[in-house]
């Protein structure tokens, strides 16, 4: 499985119809559909198709059609993420109509050509599940955690300066996690 490391845009032309793509992280989807349309007003429609992994390590996926001929549009699209094997991400795609009607067939390979022209534009990283690790330490060890941290290319993590030391709260991948905790293991 693999995941995007941040948005991205292509935009693919099918008969003079322009299907501008937008493949974005899972966490940006929502509310994104609305804010295309009002971007672009002229627009016939706003497809979409999205994968993620739920709390259960459970793929969840949904498409939308957007009031295209069903299973036209944002299928095509769910099939491309599919083939792909990505995870915690969603394509939004914006249609122009170009005055030619591509028919059910045709639009099923626009839509799968621009999922995969916006995928091709894409960097794409290997998935690792997310963990989290919360310990104690004192303040004179900060600069020495610090250091483990970047060494771990642990980067998101938050601190709460108390009275008797410091309250860490780390959030990276169960390898790392995994390697730091046999240095500081949890204290909370």
């Amino acid at each position: 499985m693999v995941e995007i490391a941040e948005a991205c845009v292509a935009t693919t032309e099918v008969k003079r119809s322009k299907f501008i793509a937008h493949l974005v992280p899972i966490d940006a989807y929502k509310g994104l559909q609305d804010q295309l349309k009002a971007q672009h007003p002229k627009a016939r429609h706003v497809v979409y198709a999205l994968r993620y992994l739920n709390t259960y390590d459970q793929i969840v996926e949904n498409s939308s059609d957007d009031a295209e001929p069903k299973g036209c549009a944002g299928l095509p699209a769910l099939n491309v993420l599919r083939g792909e094997e990505l995870i915690n991400c969603a394509v939004l795609i914006v249609r122009y109509f170009g005055g030619i009607k591509l028919g059910t067939g045709g639009m099923v390979r626009a839509y799968a050509k621009s999922t995969q022209a916006v995928i091709a534009q894409a960097k794409l990283l290997s998935y690792e599940k997310q963990t989290t690790h919360t310990f104690e330490s004192s303040y004179r060890e900060v600069n020495k955690i610090l250091h483990r941290l970047k060494q771990l290319d642990l980067t998101h993590y938050e601190r709460e300066f108390g009275t008797h030391g410091v309250t860490w709260h780390l959030k990276g991948s169960e390898r790392a996690i995994e390697a730091f905790g046999e240095d500081y293991p949890t204290k909370v």
